[in-house]
């Protein structure tokens, strides 16, 4: 007699993989404060056991490097807390840094084997960690959790090209002043709107990363405190004193 065939409810196929006890140490899906930012919100309360079996906490110091570039990819983590950056060495020695990531986001959003980036942590971090297989099985059995990758992927592309565009066309306070509101949105939708901005990164970083010295990062730093639109109460903390003009800047205006 042959064997009927039925599809299995959402999670079996994981669960039957990797059956659903925590691992020592495992996270609590349920408390994790960025979890409505991060792409496992895809999945309903209901099936929250089936990401815990799967997902292990991770832990990086200041300093420390998570992937190299080149280094298979293995695993995809979401960040938690902290801040880390994603690092590129040119072939003249110059260092580019593509991008900052902080609590919510996702890491391992590609079709490459191998990462794209050295991913290094700028402040102390803790990650979640999936091995890809893992969430490949989550993708299969939940529909959703593979269209809010889509849209995350979708939402990183516009970025990079918004950035580029900047590169191209805005003069290095223009550019700061972009930076400053872009960060200032990303950090309120984890640690709610304030006029106080922290920053995680140092002067260093944010010249990298716009393509500027730190010398001109410093000098637009002083302009936009001089023309009252910002102030600087100490080097990783900054007051938005005048957001609609920061915007008009940031705009070209």
């Amino acid at each position: 007699m042959a064997r009927l065939q039925t599809t299995p409810a959402p999670g079996e196929t994981l669960r039957a993989h990797c059956p659903g006890r925590r691992p020592a140490g495992a996270v609590d899906c349920t408390s994790c404060r960025v979890r409505h930012l991060a792409v496992c919100s895809a999945l309903p309360e209901a099936e929250v056991e089936a990401l815990e079996s799967v997902v292990a906490p991770l832990e990086l110091i200041a300093g420390s490097t998570l992937v190299r570039e080149g280094d298979p990819r293995r695993q995809v983590y979401t960040v938690t807390a902290g801040a880390l950056r994603l690092v590129r060495l040119l072939a003249d020695g110059r260092r580019q840094i593509a991008g900052f990531l902080l609590p919510g986001d996702f890491i391992g959003l590609s079709g490459a084997t191998t990462h794209r980036h050295d991913i290094e942590a700028i402040t102390d971090s803790t990650l979640c960690r999936f091995r890809d297989e893992d969430m490949q099985a989550l993708r299969a059995d939940f529909p959703d959790l593979e269209r809010k990758l889509l849209a995350r992927a979708c939402t990183e592309l516009d970025a990079a090209r918004e950035n580029l565009l900047g590169l191209a066309r805005l003069n290095p306070m223009e550019r700061l002043a972009a930076f400053l509101l872009d960060l200032a949105e990303r950090r309120a939708r984890w640690a709610g709107d304030a006029v106080d901005l922290v920053l995680p990164m140092g002067r260093a970083d944010i010249g990298d990363h716009l393509g500027l010295t730190i010398e001109t990062v410093s000098r637009s730093f002083t302009r936009l405190r001089q023309q009252n639109l910002i102030a600087v109460p100490d080097a990783h903390t900054v007051t938005l004193l005048d957001r609609a003009g920061l915007a008009r800047l940031a705009h070209g205006g």
